[in-house]
């Protein structure tokens, strides 16, 4: 595993984008994935400065959403396939037949589920772009999912609801259920790359770098995988690492 701490948000979201931009043109026909939230938004706004600025180009891509909500209406400006349209693919030239997420709208949401599941592992998703949870969750994968868990409908803890509220007019309008990529989907994915930032990450941090690799902390099976990058802001840092100089990159094993 690889740690990069950031000397601030805007290095966070260039050094992130030049791994993205470094992937991009790797391979003629790039597999990525997806996430959102607000850690990985300064990300995407650097991405759409490269492409209109840099010609940063999308338009091989392949692009698969990490997860869904269930039971918001197709138009809601909070479905995560909108979130991504707005942040990201309907500003660069992903090709919208490109842009990949569950049917959560599928009266079968279990088959779906599979199915889902079965095209992101055909996919062979180069590059994983995730967050982390403060409760150390990975997508929608909260404490005690299983390290072999597959695409499935889940339900959200009060913790996870609690922290994507503000993305909501109230509380009561974060869904309960999201159909999420399992971590033994996950898992599958090349090269993941994990973004955290705020001091409300840094517990969850730390216990992924130096804690005990356990289902209480799903986010813990990022050091069974080979290829790990965990781009970091400051407030992201906790006292293990923060002695390092901003910038660095840390090494955990």
């Amino acid at each position: 595993m690889e740690v990069i701490v950031a000397s601030d948000s805007d290095e966070m979201a260039n050094r992130a984008a030049d791994i993205v931009q470094a992937f991009l043109v790797s391979t003629h026909s790039p597999a990525l994935g997806l996430a959102t939230g607000a850690s990985v938004q300064p990300l995407y706004r650097e991405l759409v400065r490269r492409h209109r600025e840099e010609s940063l180009s999308f338009a091989a891509a392949r692009a698969f959403l990490l997860d869904e909500y269930v039971g918001l209406d197709p138009d809601h400006p909070q479905l995560y396939r909108n979130v991504v349209r707005t942040e990201l693919g309907g500003q660069v030239d992903l090709r919208p037949v490109h842009l990949f997420s569950p049917d959560v709208c599928s009266a079968e949401l279990e088959e779906e589920c599979a199915r889902y599941d079965r095209m992101i592992s055909r996919a062979r998703i180069g590059l994983q772009i995730l967050g982390i949870g403060r409760n150390g969750h990975l997508a929608f994968n909260e404490p005690g999912s299983a390290f072999d868990s597959r695409t499935r409908v889940v339900r959200l803890t009060a913790t996870t609801r609690a922290d994507n509220a503000r993305f909501f007019d109230t509380p009561d309008e974060v869904p309960r259920r999201a159909v999420t990529q399992g971590l033994g989907t996950i898992m599958g994915a090349g090269h993941l790359m994990v973004m955290a930032s705020g001091a409300a990450k840094a517990t969850a941090v730390v216990s992924v770098l130096r804690g005990p690799v356990t289902e209480a902390l799903p986010a813990s099976i990022l050091r069974t995988h080979p290829r790990v990058t965990l781009v970091l802001d400051p407030r992201a840092v906790n006292p293990v690492v923060e002695s390092h100089e901003a910038g660095m990159r840390i090494p955990t094993r």
